[in-house]
């Protein structure tokens, strides 16, 4: 078997248009599930029972349930409550939801590796649980989260590929397109999935250097 490119290669511009709107799709989407995610997880150390408990089961639904599901139920099934979304609307609501899930397992996590002894110092200041959180706890916090952070990122750029399912016309949809005209699968997605490595490979890269910045400053 050898492999021809030839009939893929005029596609290149219509793939790499598909990998701007995956960007598009996981930039937007860890922003919104950092957001929820860092909220989430700051409930999930407040003294507040109830409200841990909240989160604690948000974090075990999301993190349980697959993404795919999670994507069908609010573009296919929100619907069925009068609730009616793009898809695009619905993909980015999807993945950042599934990204907070994670994310405030990895707030949690950064959160409680802060020495209990800044704790202790807050209060003694007098500062209010809600003051040493977002002075104090969360700015140490993130030093502690920032690579975990960045391994979703990553993983984001991979699974966003779930949102061909919906049509949207990311890397993944246009990859099936070209497919469809040139019949070429092998040689089409071998191109998508160096495109993908090209994206995440860049990704970690960046995240590698910012991450490297943040431990010299």
């Amino acid at each position: 078997m050898s492999l021809d490119f030839s009939a893929v290669s005029p596609y290149i511009p219509m793939l790499l248009a598909g990998a701007k709107m995956t960007i598009q799709a996981s930039v937007l989407s860890v922003l919104l599930g950092s957001l929820l995610g860092t909220f989430i997880g700051a409930l999930r150390v407040v003294p507040f029972a109830p409200l841990r408990y909240i989160a604690a089961g948000y974090i075990y639904i999301i993190r349980g349930t697959p993404l795919l599901i999670q994507l069908f139920l609010i573009y296919f099934g929100l619907p069925s409550l009068g609730l009616n979304l793009p898809a695009f609307a619905a993909g980015i609501i999807g993945l950042s939801i599934n990204s907070s899930g994670y994310v405030g397992e990895i707030v949690r996590g950064g959160i409680e590796a802060v020495p209990k002894g800044q704790w202790e110092a807050s209060k003694v200041l007098g500062l209010s649980y809600v003051k040493t959180m977002r002075f104090i706890i969360l700015p140490q916090a993130i030093r502690n989260m920032l690579p975990a952070i960045g391994n979703e990122f990553v993983t984001l750029i991979k699974e966003s590929s779930l949102l061909s399912t919906l049509a949207i016309t990311e890397l993944t949809m246009v990859g099936q397109q070209v497919r469809s005209v040139t019949y070429a699968s092998f040689e089409t997605f071998i191109l998508v999935g160096i495109v993908y490595l090209i994206m995440t490979s860049s990704t970690s890269f960046l995240l590698q250097y910012v991450e490297n910045k943040w431990k010299v400053a």
